[in-house]
């Protein structure tokens, strides 16, 4: 189960959204910090990328539209020998690599219209001295001492296995690994077996999907080794204080971007920060262990609490592939936003990939998702209404009078579907999330039909606009609901009647419209090949 935000209840006139009370003790102070994973910087984002971070915006655009106050981060993670090596590849400085891929992260942002609050970028000198003081605070507490590390090192993910955890010959997360010896220092994780095997205890929607909750706990129970947590074999790092020939393992100095976002060391006591008592960390599965494991580990050990829930999603395929250079295959997520608008991107990402399994991203499935969907189904109808009113009720219409039980039940059952898509995106259901909205579609296109108003314009021109007006309700209700994942379409709609995506409200007793421009022209699916040669360059 996912985490249940209580957000009270907000009634509109045509709906009313209802949330959980038991848990409203979840953000009392009404605000919440959601975090993206900070990226690494060894190669150009591609769509799983994009994946993460809009599904982080869209929970971010949904919490702010319920009143709350959020802080939405992501970034990108800018050391560790992989970096070095990729730089060295293109003959290029570690600090000139990391300029121009972070940069390349930093513009997806606007093509993707994500709202984030901070980017964040571990070269930063306010991050520097947030890893300097956390590495301080550890060892000052005595979790850290100087060994010797012998063991297998995946470069590819700058992670540590034991030998039996390689998985034919190569480690679990499918890399090359080396066996290596030297010189680091070590924190003291084996120390932490049973407090963290406590706090998963008494907080068990601390990691989600359970699966990963439980892979966690299996790993744990079979033994905590101490964790290397330096390197002394390259120098494209933040430095050991105190001892430069050592620069600080990439994981530690990457999760503790979430302090430095917080305002860490200046803000050092973290656990009286409503942001942070409120932390939602938004990851792929590969990295869930150093977020669910190493991560509490660390912020125990400086006597910080860990965040409120790690959430992991899957991954996506391409074609039924995972993406790779060498195949070729690598979906970039700009050039589907150029050829479809960042709307039909967001609203397919979401609605394709079940949350925390793996997908299948198809351009097939794309376009004739867009089409069906969004072009066939909710652009057409929320341009036939509008159109319709501007065209036949010189652009205004009043609020009806009286309700027919017809009327009154097409009202409730779209309640019904906009009351249980919220339930789902509590839950980080995002396909279903979407799929009972796409049902408030259906069911207003239903009413539509079997109302007919361009037959009762000319015998009942009153019920023809009443049944205009209570269409019209459903359609700002169902937008508004939508507007997490299609804000700029949302927009559109809205402001052509004249309302606002983020304020609370109801149509007025009368409205006034104006002429919407298509908000989803239809692809031709006759011609996707043109669609792919785009999308590929």
């Amino acid at each position: 189960m996912g985490l249940n935000i209580s957000l009270g209840i907000f009634i509109n006139h045509d709906i009313l959204w209802i949330y959980d009370k038991h848990i409203l003790d979840f953000i009392m102070s009404k605000k919440i910090f959601i975090t993206t994973p900070i990226y690494y910087v060894n190669a150009k984002p591609h769509i799983g990328h994009a994946y993460t971070t809009v599904v982080c915006d869209v929970y971010a655009r949904f919490c702010r539209m319920m009143g709350y106050d959020v802080k939405f981060s992501t970034g990108t993670d800018e050391h560790g020998k992989k970096i070095e090596h990729s730089a060295t590849k293109l003959n290029q400085n570690p600090e000139e690599f990391v300029n121009n891929i972070s940069q390349l992260f930093k513009d997806l942002l606007p093509i993707l219209n994500i709202s984030n609050d901070d980017f964040i970028r571990t070269t930063e000198e306010r991050h520097i001295k947030t890893v300097h003081h956390f590495w301080n605070k550890l060892q000052d507490n005595g979790y850290i001492y100087l060994g010797e590390y012998k063991g297998w090192y995946d470069i590819r993910n700058e992670a540590y296995f034991e030998e039996n955890e390689l998985i034919d010959g190569k480690s679990p997360l499918g890399g090359e690994v080396t066996y290596m010896v030297e010189p680091c220092y070590f924190f003291k994780l084996s120390a932490f077996e049973d407090k963290l095997l406590k706090f998963y205890e008494e907080n068990p929607d601390f990691i989600f999907p359970i699966s990963r909750r439980n892979e966690i706990i299996s790993f744990i129970k079979q033994g905590l080794q101490d964790l290397s947590i330096s390197r002394s074999t390259f120098s494209w790092g933040i430095p050991v204080p105190n001892d430069p020939k050592h620069v600080v393992y990439v994981w530690l100095d990457a999760l503790t971007n979430y302090l430095t976002v917080n305002g860490y060391p200046e803000n050092e006591n973290q656990n009286n920060d409503e942001y942070w008592q409120n932390t939602l960390h938004f990851v792929g599965k590969e990295i869930v262990r150093f977020h669910a494991l190493y991560w509490p580990a660390f912020l125990m050990a400086v006597g910080i609490k860990p965040p409120k829930q790690i959430v992991s999603h899957g991954w996506w395929l391409s074609e039924g592939e995972k993406m790779s250079k060498s195949l070729g295959n690598v979906q970039d997520p700009a050039k589907y936003c150029k050829l479809f608008g960042s709307d039909a991107l967001r609203y397919y990402l979401l609605r394709e990939l079940p949350f925390g399994a793996d997908g299948n991203f198809s351009l097939n499935n794309f376009i004739n998702r867009y089409n069906s969907v969004l072009a066939n189904s909710y652009g057409n109808l929320c341009n036939r209404v509008i159109s319709f009113i501007s065209k036949y009720c010189n652009n205004t219409i009043n609020k009806p009078l009286v309700e027919t039980g017809d009327d009154i039940n097409f009202i409730e059952q779209v309640k019904a579907c906009i009351n249980e898509s919220f339930d789902n995106i509590r839950s980080y259901a995002f396909h279903k999330y979407l799929e009972k909205l796409e049902n408030a579609v259906t069911l207003s296109n239903q009413y539509l039909d079997n109302q007919k108003p361009w037959l009762l314009r000319n015998s009942d021109i009153k019920r023809m606009e009443d049944v205009l007006y209570i269409t019209l309700a459903q359609i700002y209700n169902i937008t508004r609901a939508l507007y997490p994942v299609i804000p700029i379409s949302a927009k559109k709609v809205c402001n052509s009647i004249g309302m606002d995506c983020n304020v609370n409200s109801e149509l007025p007793n009368t409205v006034t419209v104006r002429t919407p421009e298509v908000l989803f022209p239809r692809l031709d699916t006759n011609d996707i090949s043109k669609f792919d040669v785009y999308a590929s360059n």
